[in-house]
């Protein structure tokens, strides 16, 4: 992976510093991530939002730790917050460089001292480590830390009323017992130093930006009973240890051992993945963020996106490849298959898992069809004896399911048509991953039969169709004769000669001709039904309407609904999230698209080297190391939404290495 490293010419103004941020992951749902600069910008920023309920239930626990060293008289205060009216701390002039590479880390240098911070997670644990390196200067010094606690949903916020604990210290750790669950004990554990009460013991008004900027409420309170107070020698070099955790047991208190282990975990994922370049092996570190272990069924399973998704069934089934196959991850990825085939019900495999624990939703037309993409391509990059007994014992049942209930109807309108093809949605209904919806305004309607559910209906077919003959079933013709009349179906009802590429959706009540991504997985999938004349027009038409560096817009821009900016209140962004706004993940697709179709000669591979190239600059902004959700469909395209997203990294990275790009000069 390669170390990315800023210097202050990355935080001119607090402003500019507050445009990157950094996120690290625990494992089990838990998660840390903050600006480059330290600063707070949105109410998901923490040292430690702990999982009670792996992977959700995910609660604020340490906020951040201020930082002031005091040398003689002056004390030069690290801290960086945001605050009303602009009288903001601005502890970032005394922030040399900020590195990234498995880890953050943060050098300090004020009056000839240098402090380095560096924060990693026990993987598997709600214990997050921060370790100071610090070289004492010619004249004695204090450093004084500050940690800010906090129990909220890491989705909410806090008033000062909220902030209710039970508080108790010896020599060296701090426990606070929140009132709002007395079954958590916080621990804060520190190597050296004298643990003071502090006379103010909230800090209050902490302004979080990407709140104002999304129309949402803004301010941020904390809990800080204490201060720790370090002793530096001139010229000494101390290494301080710093643990918060609510894991029960004995605590572990080597943070330099903490940091050390993770850097180790995250080095053998890279030797495992034998992938050649600094931008794939960035994404395979990308990639272990998302991949996490669900205690309801004791397996993997993925988060749609940091900081605030769960799992989503649909994404996973997309992201599943690049996250799981292509790293090498073989047993995560059967585990995944395995959680999911568990909630299958009425051949539908879940939308979501809620994050409070409740029952599935089900409300997806597509993760069904997904599922059988990532049986297929799981085989495809294992494919021995053992892995198609694991196949056809667990998840073909589960497959035979779900063309079952297709064919003959299940919930959400979705059936198989006289066509043969599959209607999906009604009323109310958002199933396609086109699917906002405000109070009673369906935002992109696409009831009836759109694009890519036919496209991956024909898929799934032809993948069952292989298994039931790989595995001596009677009806497997039943499978290929059905599969020929979709596609007998499709050729004729969704190709539009007038703008060469494909209906977004065949209904009866009329053709939507929008030109929109979904048309682009009719040619990237492995099974495909147009001819190579039309899935080059498809491609020549999603480059030229859709192409936006990062990702595929939603819709073209040449349509009166098209909406290039996704700013301002929730309703506005809903407005645009499907009518405009660039998507990361179909790009994947339409790498994949490209080099099927033009990708026999030397410039048809170079024009989609070109088309993917841009994503290596974007893991230097937004998110450090990752690939944000969405982006404005407008130049310049910047990163919106989830700052990680895990079909978005997982595409990118599947496409890249499938297509031959990894290692390649």
């Amino acid at each position: 992976m390669n170390t990315r490293k800023f210097g202050k010419g990355s935080w001119k103004t607090f402003a500019e510093g507050i445009q990157r941020e950094w996120v690290i992951t625990n494992g089990i749902g838990g998660y840390a991530g903050s600006s480059i600069i330290g600063a707070h910008t949105r109410k998901h920023n923490g040292l430690l939002i702990a999982s009670l309920h792996p992977p959700v239930e995910r609660f604020m626990v340490l906020s951040k730790i201020n930082e002031e060293l005091k040398v003689g008289d002056t004390t030069y205060s690290f801290a960086t917050n945001q605050r009303p009216g602009g009288n903001n701390e601005e502890g970032q002039k005394y922030l040399q460089r900020f590195t990234y590479e498995y880890v953050p880390e943060f050098t300090y240098y004020a009056a000839g001292v240098f402090v380095t911070k560096t924060i990693a997670f026990q993987h598997g644990k709600n214990t997050v480590a921060v370790t100071y390196d610090i070289y004492g200067g010619s004249d004695n010094a204090q450093l004084t830390l500050v940690p800010l606690f906090n129990f909220r949903e890491h989705h909410q916020r806090s008033e000062r009323a909220d902030l209710k604990f039970s508080v108790t210290n010896s020599k060296d750790t701090m426990t606070l017992v929140p009132e709002a669950n007395q079954d958590i004990a916080i621990r804060f554990y520190v190597s050296e130093g004298e643990i003071k009460k502090r006379d103010e013991i909230y800090d209050v008004d902490m302004e979080l930006q990407t709140e104002i900027s999304t129309g949402m409420t803004c301010i941020e309170n904390n809990y800080t009973p204490y201060e720790v107070i370090i002793d530096i020698p001139k010229g000494d070099h101390k290494k301080l240890s710093v643990v918060c955790t609510i894991e029960q047991g004995k605590l572990e208190k080597n943070a330099f051992g903490i940091v050390e282990a993770e850097i180790i975990r995250c080095e053998e994922l890279e030797k495992k993945a034998e992938l050649q370049d600094d931008f794939a092996n960035t994404l395979v570190h990308a990639a272990d963020q998302f991949i996490v272990e669900r205690e309801s069924t004791g397996g993997k399973t993925v988060l749609a996106g940091l900081p605030w998704f769960t799992d989503w069934g649909r994404d996973t089934m997309i992201a599943l490849q690049g996250l799981t196959l292509v790293t090498k991850r073989f047993a995560d990825a059967r585990e995944i298959l395995k959680s999911f085939a568990q909630y299958v019900k009425k051949g539908l495999v879940p939308n979501m898992f809620p994050d409070a624990g409740l029952e599935p939703l089900y409300n997806t037309v597509d993760a069904s069809l997904w599922y059988f993409y990532a049986v297929q391509k799981y085989l495809e990059y294992t494919g021995g004896e053992e892995d198609y007994a694991f196949i056809q014992r667990e998840i073909y049942p589960k497959l035979r399911e779900i063309i079952i209930y297709y064919i003959k109807g299940t919930e959400f309108s979705i059936y198989m048509d006289q066509d043969y093809l599959i209607h999906a949605g009604d009323g109310l209904d958002q199933v396609t991953w086109m699917d906002v919806r405000v109070g009673d305004w369906v935002v992109t309607p696409r009831h009836g039969k759109p694009v890519e559910i036919s496209a991956l209906w024909y898929n799934a077919l032809c993948v069952m169709y292989e298994l039931s003959k790989r595995f001596g079933a009677a009806d497997k013709d039943t499978f290929q004769d059905l599969a020929e009349k979709v596609k007998s179906s499709f050729v004729k009802k969704f190709w539009n000669p007038k703008k060469k590429c494909l209906y977004d959706v065949v209904d009866k009540a009329g053709n939507d001709d929008k030109i929109r991504p979904n048309q682009i997985w009719a040619v990237s999938l492995p099974y495909t039904m147009l001819s190579r004349e039309q899935e080059k027009a498809v491609v020549d038409t999603v480059v030229k309407h859709l192409y936006a560096s990062y990702g595929l817009r939603s819709l073209s821009p040449e349509d009166g609904e098209y909406k290039g900016i996704y700013v301002g209140k929730l309703h506005d962004r809903d407005a645009a999230y499907h009518q405009g706004t660039a998507w990361g993940f179909p790009l994947g697709g339409l790498i994949t698209a490209y080099l099927k179709v033009y990708g026999d000669t030397k410039e048809g591979r170079r024009y989609a080297r070109k088309l993917i190239a841009p994503m290596e600059e974007h893991l230097w902004d937004g998110c450090i190391g990752s690939i944000a959700e969405i982006f404005d469909g407008n130049e310049p395209n910047i990163s919106r939404g989830c700052y990680g997203q895990a079909w978005s990294v997982g595409e990118i990275l599947r496409a890249y290495v499938e297509g031959g790009f990894d290692g390649e000069k």
